[in-house]
């Protein structure tokens, strides 16, 4: 590419397509070189940001060739979104799911490794500063041994978000839709998933798909894991409500997510690392030391990263790779809870 901002493509101008816009904008590493959307909201969208409008990426191809692409269509296009910027060498970052299910994502993930085009998935919570710092601290040793994770996913979706007819159908419930995210980031810090059980109701709203779902995690390297998620339960418990993240949503002071150790056990969003001041032991004293972390916008953090990957200076913080490696622990929980069976991840 030529000096100069990364100029990137958004396929998608949807509510999160929207928001990489607003990032793409605001970074002095990008330019947005077009909008890539049927609709006629978004070429009014793309005339509003004086930026180019295309109705699909080949149309764009034939008239301009972006840098990179940022995909954040509907999760059953990612697979076709991806293989078309793949086949035209294009670097691009596709919106959490990779794809709706592990062949496609498969599919897709060997084709731009076999191409040698870089593609990065937007499980953006990666990128943020608290994550990085927790991550730092158990790699350092300061949690000892690893033993246990315990995540809460816990919100309340309102009724009218159901009127929407594919959110009450198979493959939109909160486990594929939210605790992805929850998965991806208990992946990064802990490590590989071996096998997973799990069980899910949809008694409240009596859905297609589950409401309600209690996961059970074994690590490859020992640790053993527990999760929970519910879109039907009013709670502060969920990453959105207790990081601050996302300013669309209120902040509470509470805890998502704990992981404990054989030196001392850590609490995320608020890093706060409890520790015994001597030799560790259940009648010592316990003191808690919150660590220090500098806040950053994860999705600003994710378009850096983009284009410091079109530079070539840079790795993908998420990977394809990455990507399919969490959806198929989804896909494990999925068929765990269906066939009430431990389900190996393979």
């Amino acid at each position: 590419m030529a000096a100069g901002p990364a100029r990137l493509a958004v396929v998608g101008a949807g509510s999160i397509g929207r928001r990489h816009i607003g990032h793409v904008l605001a970074e002095p590493c990008s330019e947005l070189l077009a909008i890539v959307d049927p609709s006629a909201d978004a070429e009014m969208l793309a005339a509003q940001k004086q930026t180019a409008w295309y109705p699909d990426t080949a149309t764009m191809m034939r008239h301009e060739r972006p840098d990179g692409i940022i995909i954040a269509t509907p999760n059953q296009m990612h697979v076709l979104n991806g293989l078309e910027s793949v086949a035209e060498g294009v670097p691009c970052l596709i919106e959490k799911p990779l794809a709706d299910d592990v062949a496609e994502a498969t599919r897709l993930v060997l084709a731009a490794e076999a191409a040698g085009v870089p593609l990065l998935v937007g499980h953006h919570r990666r990128h943020n500063p608290l994550i990085q710092a927790a991550k730092k601290a158990i790699d350092a040793g300061r949690l000892g041994h690893v033993v246990a994770v315990h995540g809460i996913c816990w919100f309340y979706k309102p009724d009218d978000y159901f009127d929407i007819p594919w959110r009450r159908q198979k493959g939109a419930g909160p486990v594929f839709l939210n605790l992805i995210h929850d998965v991806d980031l208990l992946r990064y810090l802990c490590g590989d998933v071996a096998s997973v059980q799990a069980l899910e109701s949809g008694a409240i709203r009596g859905h297609e798909v589950e409401d309600t779902a209690v996961i059970l995690l074994r690590f490859r390297n020992g640790i053993l894991g527990s999760v929970t998620v519910s879109d039907t339960i009013v709670a502060p418990w969920s990453w959105e409500l207790t990081t601050g993240e996302n300013p669309a949503y209120p902040h509470t002071p509470e805890t998502c997510y704990s992981i404990g150790g054989t030196l001392g056990s850590l609490t995320i969003p608020y890093l706060d690392r409890w520790h015994n001041k001597a030799a560790p032991g259940w009648m010592e004293p316990i003191e808690r030391e919150r660590l220090a972390v500098e806040a950053d916008d994860p999705l600003a953090l994710q378009v850096r990263n983009l284009c410091d990957v079109i530079r070539r200076v840079a790795q993908p913080v998420v990977s394809g790779r990455e990507g399919l490696e969490t959806l198929k622990v989804i896909a494990a929980v999925k068929q765990a809870a269906a066939t009430g069976e431990t389900v190996d991840v393979v």
